[in-house]
């Protein structure tokens, strides 16, 4: 009875087995190219342990335990065949027609990076070693805006510029800041010896950031001073913004026994043109890029002026200069 009964059960799981197979194979033939190519995987896929090759479509009986192999072999064959797919048709990215080689690195960026803050495109144009993070040069920037119609040294300007950056060392400061102030701009004079000047600023020793602070300090004050006289009654400054160069053109103008003080300004974006002085103030605006002038007319001698240049398209804040007439 037993005999009888476990022969039942081998010739069941027999039949499964066959119809296993056929499943398999019938699979494998869907795998075919469609120009109607036979599959190249159909001969490896159909090769069994004995090595032998079964007829298509004919029955074939395996032993028990040989089970995982065939599972594990359609396994291994549909992951070729899917790897051979996608290999053959790389999927694209959203933005692709076709497929693209890109580098593996690029030398420079294909599209200038535009500094968040407006008017912080103008670090470019200052004569460093390497640049100051965004967020610092806008901090020293906006100092040195609250420093220019002091009557401060220019060196008392300059600790004043950048000792909030460095609250604890306030003799260091001043002692670079003097370095600063005797000696022309030269990376190997004013900075020391940096030891890469490819470094970015927080990889500077604490030295080389004060120096390298008080030197942006230094040419921000100079670009943002228009000194003029009666020998030299023109000045002009440029300053560069996200939105292109803003140009100031500053000039004494001479009618008769009256004095006007003329500012002439070629703006990228629109904006407004606010000079003031100690009594008086006189304002224009633009309601697009191109030329704008504001006067007024100078009654005392020597007397300081500033100048607000607000381009609202850039920033809030109005960029402040200061004119410094003299006799």
């Amino acid at each position: 009875m037993n005999s009888d009964s476990e022969s039942l059960h081998r010739q069941l799981l027999a039949r499964l087995l066959t119809e296993n197979v056929i499943i398999l194979q019938h699979l494998l033939d869907k795998c075919k190219d469609v120009d109607g190519k036979k599959n190249p995987l159909d001969a490896e896929a159909t090769t069994f342990k004995n090595g032998e090759q079964p007829v298509r479509g004919t029955a074939q009986t395996f032993q028990l335990g040989e089970t995982p192999t065939v599972q594990q072999r359609f396994q291994t064959v549909i992951k070729r065949r899917l790897k051979v797919h996608f290999q053959d048709n790389l999927p694209l990215f959203p933005w692709e027609t076709q497929l693209v080689d890109y580098p593996e690195y690029a030398d420079e960026p294909a599209i200038p990076l535009v500094p968040a803050w407006g008017w912080a495109a103008q670090q470019s144009k200052l004569n460093l070693p390497i640049p100051l993070p965004e967020k610092i040069f806008q901090q020293l920037l906006e100092k040195c805006q609250a420093l220019l119609g002091s009557s401060l040294p220019l060196g008392a300007k300059l600790v004043q510029a950048v000792e909030s950056f460095f609250p604890d060392d306030s003799q260091a400061i001043n002692d670079v800041a003097g370095l600063v102030l005797r000696s022309n701009y030269r990376s190997g004079e004013t900075l020391e010896t940096m030891p890469n000047l490819e470094n970015s600023y927080s990889d500077l020793q604490p030295r080389q950031q004060m120096a390298l602070s008080l030197l942006a300090a230094k040419q921000l004050l100079e670009n943002l001073t228009l000194p003029i006289s009666a020998v030299n009654p023109v000045g002009e400054r440029q300053w560069l913004t996200s939105a292109g160069i803003l140009t100031l053109k500053v000039e004494y103008q001479y009618q008769g026994e009256v004095t006007k003080l003329r500012v002439h300004g070629e703006l990228p974006t629109k904006g407004i043109l606010k000079l003031q002085g100690e009594t008086s103030q006189a304002m224009a605006q633009s309601t697009s890029p191109g030329c704008l002038s504001v006067e007024l007319c100078c009654t005392q001698q020597n007397q300081t002026y500033t100048l607000e240049v607000e381009l609202k398209e850039i920033d809030q804040q109005p960029l402040l200069f200061v004119i410094v007439p003299s006799m």
